[in-house]
């Protein structure tokens, strides 16, 4: 796990190295082990690599990078994790390739000279890198199927740039930089970020999951981002229920057996959820003896507590349990710190108990975590994207089944009969009668603290987000076009940049067992009713996969409570401190100040209630300020 980057310029090398140098200081935490620097010149234009390690697989000098392939002509800059690299390994082996390290790195770059930008099917893992052929004079750039590891790239006259955090590439581009206002405007009133290749800063870009792109070294162009991978979503009907359940148990414990791999040692996040906790029994299944650390935030006396779940896990497998706590006074002391790591606006302070169990994970000794994240995404978890089964039932005209279906999903904790027909009119709205109604009752016209006059004039559309496309192939099966969706950008882009910028705050690798791309292909492909079933019951495949894996109590479980905090409790002890950071972005020119302080002290004071958009004024003009 690393940080990486690249800067192809025609400014002389000395004036990029101190450049190149000032980035990998800013991405240290991402690799405080080691860090180097490869220049070329090509075509008169000069060419650096650089990279920050974090040293998990081979921990020896030999998995130092830059590095080179045999005979010279790739080298590699690599952020990530590939799991299967012995398997791949010995495929090359028997193509006669050799190998000096025992590192992932190095059968990266045998792969990539064997079959090219093919080899990206056959990993499994999380990656991010930038590969330069000395022969063909090219710079590739590749991301992985779901986006657990960040790029982002800039392209300028004559320039290209890309580095793992936006501060790093910041350093590297060398030129003012201009907030994106369409970007400000879709957080602040809709609570959407990490949506598409957009970011809060204008002119930089993040690579989507699952593409790749290549710049030509002799023009400096950037060639347009390509997808690498699409899963199919067409229904397979070889399996009955129980025999697809135990080709899932089968699939989800060769995936944590992959991600057990490490030469540091490793523990869990554990919050008493199923996602969480199947990960951390699947553990103790394949490793009857390992010592377990597991690591868990617990907001006792509150609504949201889930130590009492969390203690049944711990039991379950004999675990050394690690428990954070969190008083109010705890935000305000390391806010600053958490969106700085962060690089960018997010969505609320839920994201500072992961922060905190990462922070815990470090001082414990623990490099590496597993995690429960993308579950949800995967196997219609949260409230079971009911749109998307209620649409499917709907293509197919089974109207009796629909009845059935909603009668039963709104009978479960945090559902109702009114949700459920908010979902079926989202679905029989057509967009342009949701964008008029939004607009006459008031939804999208310019709240009071917003400048609209100054909005209007960058040309920011202010539709609220469309419902997800349709396509003829999803004919039928909604749920897992919107799954598909979800788990390739929309949706799932932003929890996968809060753990790995939390994780990387504290030089910890956060691995996501759920998020391989054969679980995902398995999963996408089954009957929907597999996923979410008549009765409403969410991730129901999975329940029954891990019987006898997990304790039964979790696997019954019917609330979802999530990774929450008392948000509200947390941020209104310390209104002075609000309050002068507000004061102090006073320069943002499309917000009303005056308005902004009156909206975020009714907010915090409990005058109206606390919204989306009070925390995002609040966290947008703290990192504002902080760039």
């Amino acid at each position: 796990m690393c940080g990486i980057i690249g800067s192809v310029s025609h400014g002389p090398i000395a004036s990029g190295m101190s450049r190149v140098n000032e980035a990998l200081r800013l991405m240290q935490q991402r690799g405080p082990d080691a860090n180097g620097c490869e220049f070329f010149d090509i075509y008169g234009r000069s060419l650096i690599l650089g990279h920050a390690r974090l040293s998990i697989i081979d921990l020896s000098e030999a998995g130092r990078q830059p590095m080179q392939s045999h005979g010279g002509r790739y080298t590699l800059v690599f952020n990530g994790e590939i799991y299967n690299y012995l398997e791949i390994r010995s495929e090359l082996a028997d193509c006669r390739h050799t190998f000096s390290s025992d590192t992932d790195t190095e059968v990266l770059l045998a792969a990539w000279s064997q079959w090219g930008v093919g080899c990206l099917q056959k990993l499994t893992g999380m990656f991010a890198f930038g590969l330069y052929d000395k022969q063909e004079h090219t710079l590739f750039l590749a991301r992985d199927a779901f986006g657990i590891k960040p790029l982002f790239y800039s392209q300028g006259s004559d320039e290209f740039h890309f580095a793992s955090e936006l501060p790093a590439l910041l350093e590297l581009v060398d030129r003012s930089k201009a907030i994106d206002v369409q970007a400000a405007y879709d957080y602040l009133v809709f609570g959407r970020y990490d949506f598409g290749s957009r970011t809060f800063i204008s002119g930089v870009e993040q690579l989507l999951p699952g593409h790749w792109m290549q710049v030509d070294l002799r023009t400096g162009e950037a060639g347009k981002p390509h997808r690498w991978w699409w899963p199919s979503i067409h229904e397979r009907k070889d399996l009955s229920f129980d025999e697809a359940a135990t080709q899932l148990r089968e699939l989800f414990l060769k995936s944590v057996r992959l991600h057990l791999r490490s030469d540091v040692p490793l523990g869990a996040a554990l919050s008493g959820g199923l996602d969480s906790s199947a990960v951390v029994c699947a553990m103790r299944h394949l490793e009857p003896d390992m010592p377990i650390h597991t690591f868990s935030y617990v907001a006792r006396g509150t609504e949201i507590d889930e130590e009492r779940w969390v203690d049944i896990v711990n039991n379950h497998v004999g675990a050394i349990a690690h428990k954070v706590v969190i008083a109010p006074e705890d935000l305000t002391a390391d806010v600053d710190d958490m969106i700085r790591a962060q690089g960018e606006p997010f969505g609320s302070t839920s994201i500072y108990a992961q922060y905190r169990v990462f922070k815990a994970a470090k001082e414990a000794g623990i490099t590496v975590t597993l995690d429960g994240q993308g579950a949800d995404e995967l196997l219609a978890g949260y409230h079971g994207y009911p749109s998307g089964y209620i649409r499917s039932l709907l293509d197919k005209g089974q109207y009796g089944q629909l009845l059935k279906f909603i009668l039963s999903w709104s009978t479960w904790p945090g559902r109702s009969i009114r949700l459920a027909l908010l979902h079926i009119g989202m679905i029989v709205t057509p967009h342009w009668a949701r964008h008029i109604a939004y607009h006459l009752v008031g939804q999208s016209s310019s709240p009071p603290w917003l400048n609209s006059k100054y909005v209007a004039s960058k040309g920011v559309t202010v539709s609220p987000p469309k419902l997800p496309t349709h396509s003829p192939e999803g004919q039928g099966r909604r749920l897992v076009e919107q799954l598909r969706e979800a788990l390739t950008g929309n949706g799932l882009q932003s929890l996968l940049r809060h753990g790995d910028r939390n994780s990387m705050r504290w030089s910890i690798e956060s691995r996501v067992p759920f998020l391989t791309t054969e679980l995902a292909e398995f999963l996408l492909t089954l009957p929907e009713s597999f996923l979410l079933s008549p009765q409403g019951e969410t991730k129901h495949i999975f329940r029954a996969a891990m019987r006898g894996i997990v304790p039964d109590a979790i696997l019954d479980r019917k609330d979802k409570i999530g990774f929450e905090t008392p948000e509200r409790v947390w941020l209104s002890g310390h209104q002075p401190e609000i309050s002068n950071w507000l004061q102090s972005a006073r320069e943002i020119p499309f917000l009303n100040h005056s308005e902004v302080d009156k909206f975020v002290t009714a907010s915090l004071t409990g005058r109206i209630r606390f919204s989306h958009s009070a925390w995002a004024l609040i966290n947008y003009c703290r990192w504002w300020q902080l760039q």
